[in-house]
């Protein structure tokens, strides 16, 4: 299987991270420039919507606009959270340690910018999830990249073109939830969890049949019973985590201020191995792509099955997947590493080596909280399940698109074991397969927001205008 990843990794990298840029100027993957250029078109294109709405979206999130008359599986608050379960994870743990390791302190300064431009990505993405979701007879929706890429461009005159990106974004899809919303998942959870259980170390499937096991016991049952458990899991242990990270920053005071500094500076005048700022760059999109799904259009997935009446009022709930995400856990993350200096320590260099971020980031907490290793162990395993269920989600809508919805409980199963079949791949190159799907799903899903950007303006206007005139609440009053 080991051999396997490596070889399928080679050959997926030669095309989709093919450098742009002349070998004297470093390196710049075709798709982390693709989702540069995207995310800040869009962010201008909309007036900085990222910055406008997040008060508004806020007062959705609370429900002041929830409707009885609204269509949907899922309430606006729990596809936020599914959508959060699936990227609020081991990127915010290990992605942000590998970050660091790579690229250096500068790749957090880059991971936050591209939070901030992905936002709007997201609102994008997730505007058009709603937009063109259709309700299947058997009551659950279909949504997503696969329905506004196949849809929307039948209404532009290229049907062929939108149909043709859609089965290629399915399919990548399926192949990053097995990737990256899996076999990535399980791999650095057991890294975090063998520190502290030896059992593990001497038996890895174990772990993974537990995790199956676990997985398979909320998967069976489809949206609802994945949103109920995101619900549930998603704002405990982003608590108990930001907690443990704010114990650590403020008990460190003192050093933050130089641990900003250095994350400045090092954006642009880099030391690390990665080489030179477009590396550092590099290792910042892709690893905040990883984490956040900004461009990706997985989220717009989850978003879809939202009881909203509104497609633009989902796309601004979830303005606040990057920022809760990428801006807030991400950063405290790296602070973490950065103030605790494991990053350079040529004691954990095989951790960074070998891509084993979780147990990087375990050290750093456990050179100031020496029993927090086991708390996070904990804490790497619920972000890893969470993710997973939500993935398990993305994978099975879109295999549902392209193969049926009666053969849906062959892929549920077929992700199951890949669970089990995961805990004895290496980490190094799951995170390569990881990437190279994940990203490259952003490849038909960005020319989706292109051509269809006049739609979510169209939108938008008209949403806000209701809002500016009154006309929103007085509907509220009326329900």
């Amino acid at each position: 299987m080991d051999n396997f990843f490596s070889g399928l990794n080679d050959h997926l990298a030669s095309v989709l991270f093919y450098n742009i840029l002349p070998e004297s100027y470093g390196s710049m993957p075709f798709i982390v420039a693709w989702l540069i250029v995207g995310s800040v078109y869009l962010t201008f294109r909309f007036g900085f919507i990222n910055i406008r709405m997040m008060a508004h979206a806020f007062a959705v999130i609370r429900g002041k606009y929830t409707s009885p008359s609204d269509k949907g599986e899922v309430s606006s608050f729990q596809a936020l959270t599914t959508a959060l379960s699936a990227t609020v994870g081991l990127g915010n743990i290990a992605g942000v340690a590998i970050a660091i390791g790579i690229g250096g302190p500068g790749a957090t300064f880059w991971m936050i910018l591209a939070g901030f431009f992905g936002m709007t990505a997201k609102f994008s993405e997730v505007t058009l999830g709603q937009m063109y979701r259709e309700f299947r007879s058997d009551g659950h929706v279909m949504g997503g990249a696969m329905q506004y890429l196949s849809k929307g461009f039948a209404e532009k005159g290229m049907p062929s073109m939108g149909r043709a990106l859609a089965v290629l974004f399915a399919i990548l899809c399926i192949g990053a939830s097995l990737g990256g919303g899996n076999a990535f998942q399980v791999s650095q959870a057991m890294g975090a969890v063998q520190g502290e259980l030896g059992f593990f170390k001497d038996f890895p499937w174990m772990f993974g049949v537990l995790m199956a096991l676990a997985v398979g016991v909320v998967i069976i049952g489809g949206i609802r019973r994945i949103a109920h458990a995101a619900e549930a899991i998603v704002p405990t242990m982003v608590l108990i985590y930001l907690s443990a990270c704010l114990w650590i920053v403020f008990s460190h005071a003192a050093e933050v201020p130089a641990a900003l500094s250095l994350i400045v500076h090092e954006a642009f005048s880099p030391t690390a191995v990665a080489g030179g700022v477009i590396g550092v760059i590099v290792q910042g999109f892709k690893r905040a792509a990883f984490s956040s799904e900004a461009g990706i259009g997985s989220a717009a997935i989850a978003h879809s099955a939202a009881s909203v009446k509104y497609p633009v009022r989902q796309g601004m709930v979830a303005l606040y997947e990057p920022f809760i995400d990428t801006i807030i856990i991400c950063t405290m993350t790296a602070l973490v590493i950065i103030i605790t200096g494991v990053y350079a320590d040529p004691e954990y260099a095989s951790l960074v080596a070998e891509s084993q971020g979780a147990a990087l980031t375990a050290v750093a907490f456990g050179s100031v909280i020496s029993w927090f290793p086991t708390v996070l162990s904990i804490s790497v395993v619920l972000f890893a399940y969470s993710t997973m269920i939500s993935w398990s989600y993305y994978g099975e809508r879109c295999w549902t698109y392209v193969f049926g919805e009666r053969f849906s409980m062959i892929y549920r199963w077929m992700f199951l074991v890949f669970i089990v079949l995961a805990s004895m791949v290496s980490a190094g190159n799951i995170l390569d397969f990881s990437d190279l799907l994940l990203l490259a799903m952003a490849f038909p899903n960005i020319i989706a927001l292109y051509v269809l950007q006049d739609k979510i303006a169209e939108a938008l206007k008209d949403y806000l205008s209701k809002l500016r005139s009154g006309a929103l609440d007085r509907e509220v009053e009326r329900n």
